[in-house]
């Protein structure tokens, strides 16, 4: 892994002060990509359940990473948070499975935002579902959205796996619930899950 891949600050060009220890060269820590005032503006999110585990609280530092991230497909802020994913996942025997784009969707962002997540902090994943809708969830009350139809079809078998569901951001848990219900259906042995934000 090289060093100083990146020298400013990926949120505000700061530019990064970067202390290399030997502790960081012989673990091979990820190098960091944001500066210390930046990081201090995402909050931990205080889990409660084990089901479903989330990095930070949706606020306003991370609705402006999340925008920059995802709509103005400013890809290499998949970097971010590669350190604090990949010490959440590195160590799980789980299959992780990313919740997917819907293919037009993802024609028209360019990029699969979770599997870039999940690329960047080094954790090998699997495709096990496909979205089949690009219905809109905005606007509809949680027991609305959790009557929708399932919009998830399963394209490779999940029987006796363990998984953890990876999502970019949990609001309602509707697609986590969607998701969960059709592996447990299809066969898998658990699912949990895990989002970078709880909004």
């Amino acid at each position: 892994m090289r060093r100083n891949e990146v020298t400013n600050c990926l949120l505000c060009n700061t530019l990064l002060n970067h202390q290399i220890t030997w502790k960081a060269l012989l673990t091979n820590t990820f190098p960091k990509t944001i500066c210390t005032e930046c990081e201090q503006s995402f909050v931990p999110y205080e889990n409660t359940s084990k089901e479903v585990i989330s990095l930070y609280q949706y606020n306003d530092a991370m609705k402006d990473f999340l925008h920059r991230y995802k709509f103005m497909h400013d890809v290499i802020l998949a970097k971010v948070f590669r350190a604090q994913i990949h010490q959440r996942l590195s160590k799980t025997d789980a299959t992780i499975v990313p919740i997917p784009l819907h293919p037009t969707k993802l024609k028209e962002r360019s990029f699969a935002q979770v599997d870039e997540l999940l690329k960047a902090a080094h954790i090998p994943y699997e495709h096990y579902l496909e979205k089949t809708t690009t219905e809109t969830q905005v606007g509809k009350t949680r027991h609305e959205r959790l009557a929708t139809p399932q919009f998830f079809k399963l394209i490779k078998n999940c029987k006796n796996k363990e998984i953890i569901l990876v999502d970019d951001i949990y609001t309602t848990g509707v697609t986590i619930y969607h998701a969960k219900n059709l592996l447990l259906d299809s066969g898998a042995k658990s699912v949990r899950a895990f989002t970078l934000i709880r909004g």
